[in-house]
């Protein structure tokens, strides 16, 4: 008996946009509801698996690696897939959203990778999804450009000086409000910006001599990774394409993933490409998990946790040797900062800061690296040529030498520095000034010289609210409490009053942002994720 046909999908809640139907064709719409149909209760079932164990971890306060999966931890013998040749050298990747300036400017950029990001650097408005659907579209089409307000016209270099294009699907945790089935039931962003990129591209990508790259976010456990790669197989097999012709790199950016990292590796071996170190969700999801712990979770300002703090210097190390012992590239962290045209003092602070950061990746054992800024690139690719040469990779770097122990990944005790007043103002005005972009519809976000992404907002509220349900006493006399946050957020709320002037003000969303943090940070009952509230404020 044939398989019953997909429930169909419709777009609700929302004008169409122009091109739209380019992106949203019988074809893909077909697509996206087998999907849906095949996976999204399995997505269910997962989050509710993420609940039970949040609830376990509040009981416990502990983590060990997996005593059921010793078997695939002690196994020498597997290993993930080679890596295909557009996945070989990944010595510098940069990161963005997927507007048209960016996409052109991404490719441009001399980095030997793009990550084109519809998750934390993009606010999930209709419009960036499927204006980035567009643009990756144009981009393999050559029909990509843009013009500046300003009159600056930006086009595409010839195809072998682009980057590889590894595109970041939303987490599991997001639905797409405006993509809904028969019952009324949202479809999970995930599949849609996985699907629509793979339906149309796939194909594309390989005449091109490359493939459909994804880096995956957010994973908890070697359970999500399981169903990705099931997605994975369904997909190839839909478009009639060879399996392992899809590559994954999963960012590493949940403490229960650092536990699980083999098994990550192993479950999506045919698909699997590498890990990836990230930082601001690696904190993010320690507060979040060990927020009942007590004093010994504690985190100082987040500015203060550097990856060479001994709890972070062990995922690392871990991550590194756990790639490269099954044959997957370790990509190291991002280098947010954004060069002033205007302070060269500020510069050669922050390039210098930038170069030991990469000198240590490269010396560790990374395969690559992260930055947020065109201007970055060479200052990253140097620090790898200068350990690589003519290699793609130092996979063969085993760090056999590495033991890293289950407590050494949650030993935030080690950490010597303390809680500030001055990072609890710091996390205030980055928490406002980014949800109020996000808010309007943008996700990186220049603050301070450093672009910030939603994982810089989920630790900021995060710390704000552990701060204040562990009693934190500021080096100044006072106390983490309510009050003082809500006098703070009103101080940073006038004085960027004063800063905008009355019609910037107005035309902004600072009042919506300032509203969304407080209740985030000083809520009784812990958002799991800011983006959550927030997207129900998106236009």
């Amino acid at each position: 008996m044939p398989a019953p046909a997909p429930s169909p999908l419709a777009v609700v809640g929302t004008a169409p946009l122009d091109r739209q139907g380019e992106v949203l064709t019988d074809a893909a719409l077909a697509f996206l509801a087998a999907l849906h149909d095949r996976f999204t209760a399995r997505r269910d079932a997962l989050l509710a698996r993420r609940a039970e164990r949040r609830a376990e971890l509040a009981r416990t306060s502990s983590l060990d690696f997996l005593p059921e999966t010793a078997a695939v931890r002690e196994d020498p013998d597997w290993r993930v897939a080679p890596a295909p040749p557009a996945l070989q050298d990944r010595r510098v990747e940069i990161t963005g959203p997927t507007d048209r300036k960016m996409t052109i400017n991404a490719l441009n950029s001399g980095a030997r990778v793009w990550l084109a990001d519809f998750e934390d650097a993009s606010a999930p408005t209709w419009a960036n999804v499927i204006g980035g659907q567009l643009n990756l579209i144009d981009a393999y089409e050559r029909r990509i450009d843009f013009t500046s307000p300003e009159g600056k016209s930006y086009a595409l270099r010839p195809d072998e000086e682009l980057a590889t294009v590894v595109t970041r699907p939303r987490g599991w945790h997001l639905d797409e409000r405006h993509l809904r089935d028969s019952d009324g039931r949202a479809v999970p962003g995930a599949l849609v910006d996985f699907g629509l990129y793979f339906f149309h591209n796939a194909q594309r990508l390989l005449e091109r001599g490359k493939g459909p790259y994804f880096y995956l976010p957010k994973t908890e456990s070697h359970r999500e990774a399981r169903l990705w790669n099931d997605i994975f197989v369904f997909a190839q097999d839909y478009v009639g394409i060879p399996q392992g012709t899809i590559r994954a790199t999963v960012l590493i950016e949940t403490i229960t993933a650092a536990y699980e990292m083999e098994e990550i590796l192993y479950e999506l071996r045919e698909h699997a490409s590498g890990l990836n170190a990230g930082r601001w969700d690696y904190l993010f999801s320690i507060v979040k998990n060990f927020r009942d712990g007590g004093p010994a979770f504690v985190l100082p300002d987040r500015n203060a946790v550097t990856m060479t703090t001994p709890f972070m210097r062990a995922y690392t190390e871990l991550l590194v040797r756990t790639c490269h012992k099954r044959g997957a590239h370790a990509i190291g962290g991002m280098a947010a900062f954004i060069p002033s045209r205007r302070d060269p003092e500020v510069n050669a602070v922050a390039l210098e800061k930038v170069r030991a950061d990469k000198d240590r990746e490269a010396g560790d054992g990374f395969d690559g690296s992260w930055v947020a800024h065109p201007d970055l690139v060479p200052v990253a690719r140097a620090c790898f040529d200068a350990v690589l040469g003519d290699r793609p990779h130092q996979k063969d770097r085993l760090r056999e030498e590495v033991t890293v122990t289950a407590a050494e990944l949650i030993d935030i005790s080690s950490v010597a520095a303390k809680p500030t007043h001055d990072g609890l103002r710091n996390a205030v005005q980055v928490g406002i000034r980014y949800i109020e972009a996000w808010l309007r519809g943008l996700g990186a976000v220049a603050i301070f010289n450093l672009m910030e992404d939603a994982a810089t907002a989920e630790i900021s509220r995060s710390q704000i609210w552990q701060w204040i349900n562990a009693g934190v006493m500021f080096e100044n006399g006072e106390k983490a409490t309510a009050d003082l946050v809500r006098r703070v957020a009103a101080e940073e709320l006038a004085a960027i009053r004063e800063e905008t002037g009355p019609e910037g003000y107005g035309a902004g969303k600072w009042n919506q942002a300032h509203d969304l943090l407080l209740k985030v940070a000083l809520d009784e009952d812990y958002a799991e994720f800011l983006t959550l509230p927030a997207y129900e404020l998106l236009d």
